[in-house]
């Protein structure tokens, strides 16, 4: 795991001294889709905050822009010639919300350690956001001065912001269907987003 940019403590860490198991929180939270669906998972983990704290930002960061996994061997999707994503996918958050005492860096999920194909070994958790905002396996935080264009951003920025904050108001492109258009039966309400 790599800690960087506009910090004073920055550097390369081993996962094990990351986070140390007394440190673990379990958090409850919704996680919701652009798609219409959601789902309450108990998630382990550690509150981003220390991270950042640990890490001295200077007063030149503003946000903080995460990083994913590259290894195509490992992740064959990220090979493939039909894939959207132009990797590493990125992320972001801006340093206020990251420091917010809800958003969690998660290692585990359901009382054991998160599976690969839930983000292990990071992943992060920001339970006002869109799921697409809870980025896995990062490998790289950096605190940085200008907003980070986020993958989705890129892919499709009439559908995708930056913020993706879930408002009951306002209808996401992606997710404005009828109910249980296409949905599992307990996906009865569509979920909104802040433009």
């Amino acid at each position: 795991m790599v800690v960087d940019g506009e910090v004073n403590n920055g550097g390369r860490f081993a996962l094990e001294d990351f986070a140390k198991p007394a440190q673990f929180e379990e958090r409850i939270y919704r996680l919701r889709c652009v798609e219409a669906w959601s789902m309450v998972i108990p998630w382990l983990g550690i509150p981003l905050a220390e991270v950042i704290k640990r890490a001295d930002p200077t007063s030149k960061a503003k946000y903080v822009r995460f990083e994913t996994l590259v290894d195509p061997e490992q992740m064959p999707g990220q090979r493939s010639s039909f894939a959207l994503i132009d990797w590493p996918y990125v992320e972001g958050l801006r340093l206020d919300e990251a420091m917010n005492p809800l958003t969690l860096l998660a290692m585990g999920m359901y009382g054991r350690e998160l599976p690969n194909q839930n983000g292990a070994p990071l992943r992060l958790v920001v339970p006002w956001k869109y799921g697409f905002k809870s980025i896995k396996s990062i490998v790289r935080i950096s605190l940085v001065e200008e907003q980070p264009v986020n993958s989705w951003q890129q892919i499709a920025p009439d559908e995708y912001g930056f913020y993706a904050n879930v408002n009951p108001e306002v209808d996401h492109p992606a997710g404005a269907k009828p109910p249980n258009a296409g949905c599992p039966t307990a996906c009865s309400v569509r979920i909104p987003l802040i433009p």
